[in-house]
């Protein structure tokens, strides 16, 4: 990898007692999309919250573009990045372009780098209303695009885009993703959160979180790899009522919907146990998704 623009070691967030997140280490290239994934209350929020400068860590080290995380120079860090968080940051009240006047006071942009600001990233969406529009008038993937713009109006070299998309419409989805291959294709570092399996296969490399702790940090493709190698199963029940059971020749048996995934322990014979099961269930061989990497490494079973 590069020299890393994100590059967290051992860090922890404490409250109390309590870890919010226990000795969490990576390193982030720039240009990369790096996802963050993990159920709620797993640690996401809290680490990005700390990587914008908000919130010191307890212990640990955090460096963001080559400036250490040190209380009382926590401004530097901001200026450094933008975000964006899970629900609309724009002030519904306001038009768009009091939204973007009040972004730009709080980052102190002078007039000119202002206008040219705005200018380039309206551009970049292809924003084609009148900027006198109030925002709670616009669909809400216009609105997500336009609140992505604020995010990246002081020009920042790493973006934090924390559940972006939720409650966007699929195609509204699709486009607000095309945004973020081109902001990664001209160099910007993209940190995204999602809960959408499918959207997190245009990530570079994915983190995955599990109770404060980051407990894989890979490619998808090496992640479904490794979690799965080349043998998943899916299990469709020929009958209603029948269900499918652990068996003692299964490494993994999660349900799946109306189905179940199967991958079958090293050494056993994948054949002889798939006609086991034929009288039962219709079986197919399948490759794994994120969303069943997920599943096992973050909500499997005994997790």
């Amino acid at each position: 990898m590069t020299a890393a623009i994100v590059d967290v070691q051992d860090l922890s967030v404490i409250f109390g007692d309590f870890y919010a997140v226990r000795d969490v280490t990576f390193r982030v290239a720039p240009g990369e999309i790096f996802g963050f994934l993990g159920a709620n209350g797993a640690g996401k929020t809290t680490t990005i919250r700390v990587l914008c400068g908000l919130l010191p860590g307890s212990r640990g080290r955090v460096v963001i573009d080559g400036e250490e995380f040190v209380r009382g120079r926590e401004n530097i860090i901001k200026q450094k990045v933008g975000y964006m968080s899970q629900r609309f940051t724009l002030y519904d009240g306001l038009s768009v372009k009091e939204n973007f006047d009040f972004a730009a006071s709080l980052r102190g942009l002078t007039r000119d780098e202002y206008l040219a600001s705005r200018e380039r990233l309206l551009e970049f969406i292809g924003f084609d209303k009148n900027l006198n529009t109030v925002v709670k008038n616009l669909p809400g993937g216009i609105k997500q695009e336009v609140a992505l713009c604020v995010a990246l109006l002081h020009n920042p070299k790493i973006v934090f885009l924390d559940e972006p998309t939720a409650g966007v419409a699929p195609v509204a989805r699709d486009r607000f993703w095309k945004l973020i291959k081109d902001l990664a294709a001209a160099g910007k570092t993209v940190f995204v959160t999602t809960h959408y399996m499918d959207e997190a296969e245009n990530c570079n490399r994915i983190a995955l979180m599990r109770a404060g702790e980051l407990i894989a940090v890979d490619s998808p493709a090496n992640l479904k790899r490794r979690t799965f190698g080349d043998g998943l199963y899916n299990f469709t029940p020929r009958r209603s009522g029948v269900v499918l059971r652990m068996g003692g020749d299964m490494e993994i048996c999660e349900p799946y919907g109306l189905h179940w995934h199967v991958k079958f322990r090293n050494g056993v014979d994948a054949a002889a146990a798939v006609k086991k099961y034929r009288n039962d269930f219709e079986i197919e061989k399948i490759p794994p998704s994120l969303e069943d990497v997920f599943i096992r490494l973050v909500e499997g079973q005994n997790r």
